[in-house]
Formats: structure tokens, sequence, C-alpha cells
């Protein structure tokens, strides 16, 4: 066991100034937390992205369907599965789906701009009940869904948030629907956006999907060739 009695020679005014410290830093520690804590909130939060809409800061819109997701969409043959697309941005992806005849798909963003705008741009499919276009937050949505398209939106969400966001879209999906989308394969100063590895990414995703494909990008567009993963994960039917 151990003798802690030299504890009790220490002068009370070094003792004293050492708790005095120790308190000063926790004060510093706990108001640099509280900035930090309110810095992710701010990030993810509708007046963020509607500023960026409203100004055109939209660099991580490429302006179409992206190719992989497009070559993914050609060899569905069922038009009515349930589609997700959360984070939808400018919605590329919905608009190329729509076009192609599938009738049951939802938006959901955070940015109130932008569902203003996208709820006009899709009007036609919208009164025809193709499309629902939700102002939300994702990790607030209920819905049970066939696939679940991932473009741009895990880059944007904080870090700390990619567990919940894994176990979400699990949550989401039908036993065996997939998660299908493109991430970024490397990293960036700051953020959002926020990159990671293949590495970094498969533990997030291991405990609810089968990683059918978890593979770097080979139809990417030319600007961002060899940094992207394309990726198709079933989801993993829950056991009783």
């Amino acid at each position: 066991m151990q003798n802690y009695d030299f504890l009790c020679d220490i002068p009370n005014t070094v003792y004293n100034g050492f708790i005095k410290k120790f308190q000063n830093f926790l004060i510093v520690f706990n108001k640099d937390l509280v900035v930090l804590q309110k810095n992710k909130v701010f990030m993810l939060n509708d007046q963020y992205w509607s500023e960026r809409y409203e100004n055109h800061q939209t660099r991580w819109d490429i302006g179409k369907v992206a190719p992989a997701l497009k070559a993914y969409f050609d060899q569905l043959t069922d038009k009515n599965l349930a589609i997700l697309i959360p984070g939808c941005g400018n919605s590329h992806e919905a608009i190329y789906l729509l076009q192609q005849g599938f009738t049951n798909i939802t938006l959901i963003d955070i940015s109130a701009v932008l569902v203003n705008i996208l709820q006009k741009k899709l009007q036609f499919y919208v009164e025809k009940g193709n499309v629902r276009v939700l102002h939300q937050d994702f990790f607030e949505h209920s819905g049970n869904y066939d696939l679940i398209i991932e473009q741009t939106f895990f880059c944007a969400i904080d870090q700390s948030l990619r567990t919940i966001y894994a176990e979400k879209m699990s949550n989401l999906l039908n036993p065996k629907g997939k998660l299908v989308g493109l991430l970024f394969d490397c990293h960036f100063e700051g953020g959002p956006p926020f990159g990671g590895s293949k590495e970094e990414y498969i533990p997030y995703f291991e405990p609810y999907f089968k990683l059918k494909i978890f593979e770097k990008c080979y139809n990417s567009i030319p600007p961002r060739a060899g940094n992207e993963l394309f990726i198709c994960l079933e989801n993993l039917e829950m056991i009783e």
C-alpha cells in the first residue's frame, strides 16, 4: 500500500498555490470547451448554411449529378424505391432520379433558404407526390427507406457526429437497405468540409453495415480524381 504521509509535509502556501493554479486552469479549459461546443453547433445550423446559399458560397456543388452516382442510378430497376437524400443541397441527384421516373424521394436540408428554393424548383414533382422537400435536422428525422444517398453530407457535419451518423443511417434504412454515395478520401485544413480516409471511416460503419463496396472511386469528376471513395453499404438485419 502506498504511503502518502509525505503530502502532509508540503507547506500550506505551496499547496494552496497549486490548488489556485489548477482552479484557474479548469476555468480556462471550461471556457474554451464552451466556445468549441458553440462553434460546433453554429457550424451545423440553419443560419450558417443559409448564408452560404444566399452568398453563392457552394464550392462543394459540382453542378450536376456525380458520374459515380449516375452510373449507380442507371442500373436500378425499381422506380418505387423509398429514397432519402439528407443534406441534399441543390439536389442534382434527386432531379436526375425524378427525370428517370423515380416516384418516392425525400429530401432533407437544414437550410430554410435552400428548402424554399427547392420547393419552388421541384413544384411539379412535389404536387405529383414524387418528392418531399423537408426543412429539418437530419438527426431528428424518422422514416423507413430502401436507399439513402450520401453526397457531401458526411463531410459537412462535425467529426464528433460520425458515429451517430452511421447509427442513424442504419436506423432509417430497412433491413438490407443500402447507403450509397461518395466520401472524401483526403484531409482538409479546418472545415467544413471535414475529410478522412478509408481506414478512419470503416470503424464507424462496420457495426451497422455489410461493406459491399468501399473503394477508390474510378469515375470521379476530374478535380476530385483520386480523392473520393465510392461506398455501397448494406444495412445489417437486426437480431431480436
